[in-house]
């Protein structure tokens, strides 16, 4: 046991220190002032929907693989969503992000199932424990519930199950069916961006910005989702 325990704490500790390496790696080569600039975005948009277009799965293949390593390395699902619409559109899109947000977070669950199940347990087993007795009455059922409600950072959310021992079947068809809603929302954001940024060689002022259906409808079901959620979470508490 000893040794198993001390494999689970160099393993653990050489998942921490890639997190670290590339965080400091991406923040390095990449300024916040840079990637927000309007012509940085602008100009790597022609170059990435280009690139698409001539190599179409090439491109899918590689966004798949970086999400499921940006999950893995406990990154946000949002970002990944909204590039994913950005990229491919609200219709693909949401397919593509919701099944590698789907597939990282599934191997990130059992890898904190295996190594920090401890931890996340001395952690947050008292704030979630009201949960425990209704994940047993239908793990499925419930576990979809909990990730269309989110509400939770999402690398969390992620790894909290390991506190019910949720099924591995049920949590990649829960997470997946779950997120869709929300990812879906997110995703035609990230369209509605490259849209507007094909269409304007300036940047567009705050008002043209939320005036353009393609960024106030999303934004209106988003809202819309959070309400749901809202009412849905204040049911299961009680």
């Amino acid at each position: 046991m000893d040794k198993i325990k001390k494999i689970k704490i160099v393993l653990g500790f050489v998942y921490c220190i890639i997190v670290l390496l590339f965080l400091w790696y991406f923040f390095k080569n990449f300024s916040f002032e840079e990637i927000s600039s309007y012509e940085f975005i602008k100009n790597n948009r022609d170059l990435i929907i280009n690139f698409k277009q001539n190599n179409f799965l090439f491109v899918i293949s590689i966004f798949f693989i970086f999400s499921i390593i940006w999950v893995m390395m406990l990154g946000f699902g949002i970002p990944v969503a909204l590039l994913g619409g950005f990229i491919f559109g609200k219709w693909l899109g949401t397919i593509i992000v919701s099944v590698s947000l789907t597939v990282g977070a599934t191997l990130l669950y059992i890898f904190a199932n295996f190594f920090l199940k401890e931890l996340i347990r001395e952690k947050f087993g008292e704030r979630f424990i009201f949960l425990k007795d209704k994940f047993k009455k239908n793990e499925f059922i419930y576990f979809f519930i909990y990730r269309f409600i989110g509400g939770i950072p999402f690398f969390l959310a992620n790894i909290i199950p390991t506190l019910f021992d949720v099924k591995i079947k049920n949590y990649f068809f829960g997470s997946l069916l779950g997120m869709i809603p929300g990812l879906f929302v997110i995703n035609s954001l990230g369209s509605g961006l490259e849209k507007i940024i094909d269409q304007n060689l300036m940047a567009p002022n705050f008002f043209e910005l939320i005036s353009n259906e393609e960024i106030y409808i999303p934004i209106i079901v988003f809202l819309f989702l959070i309400l749901i959620t809202f009412f849905l979470r204040k049911k299961i508490k009680s």
